[in-house]
């Protein structure tokens, strides 16, 4: 009985960690095989089966691989207030994805001000493409909670949803303006995908992609 429970445990472990259908996972849960880190390496690991921002410092890390249209699902948390983060899209290999690739913001929105005593603009705050086009509410779960991420890109558009509520719709030919004066990269239709290291330990889990 006690080896059948324990083969019964394991088989629901395996299944729980299988994506959604049609995904593929982007992070294998091990290492950071397929991935590359633009700043410190070291700033960089794998804990407990989730990708570990550690600090700042290590500039964003981001997929071998190149992906256009596709929809991204993942998980975050903050170890504590004051956390800054984002989602790189459509990036190249080198330049700031926020200017030369498309950058969608992660932050902890109610804790930035009272730790750093500095307001947030409105295209600051978490699920905005930043310094372009902010995000239509708030949706976070307390520090220390999983947020859950759902983004999809498809040709100009550009949809942001966090724990179920839509943050952006956006079509980025709205924004011709911001491409030709500081953001390039809203013209790509293709690149990197990756995650910033900007101040503090952040975790990231259930990195899955469909195409």
């Amino acid at each position: 009985m006690r080896h059948l429970l324990v083969a019964l445990v394991a088989a629901a472990g395996t299944a729980s960690a299988q994506p959604p259908g049609g995904f593929t996972p982007i992070f294998n849960g091990k290492d950071l095989t397929g991935w590359k880190a633009t700043g410190k390496a070291d700033a960089w690991a794998v804990e407990g089966g989730n990708i570990v921002c550690k600090s700042g410092g290590g500039g964003y890390l981001l997929t071998d691989k190149e992906y256009g249209d596709f929809e991204l699902k993942f998980s975050y948390r903050w170890s504590k207030e004051g956390g800054n983060s984002g989602i790189g899209l459509r990036t190249p290999a080198k330049g700031d994805p926020a200017y030369q690739g498309m950058e969608i913001q992660l932050i902890d929105d109610e804790g930035w001000e009272k730790v750093y005593k500095s307001k947030l603009a409105p295209y600051q705050h978490t699920g905005s493409i930043y310094d372009v086009q902010p995000a239509k509410q708030q949706a976070n779960n307390p520090i220390g909670e999983w947020n859950h991420v759902r983004v999809v890109c498809k040709g100009r558009d550009v949809l942001v949803e966090q724990n179920g509520k839509e943050l952006v719709k956006a079509n980025l030919d709205d924004h011709k303006d911001r491409a030709e004066k500081n953001h390039p990269g809203l013209k790509r239709a293709k690149g990197h995908l990756g995650f910033q290291s900007y101040n503090i330990k952040v975790e990231f889990k259930d990195v899955v992609i469909k195409e």
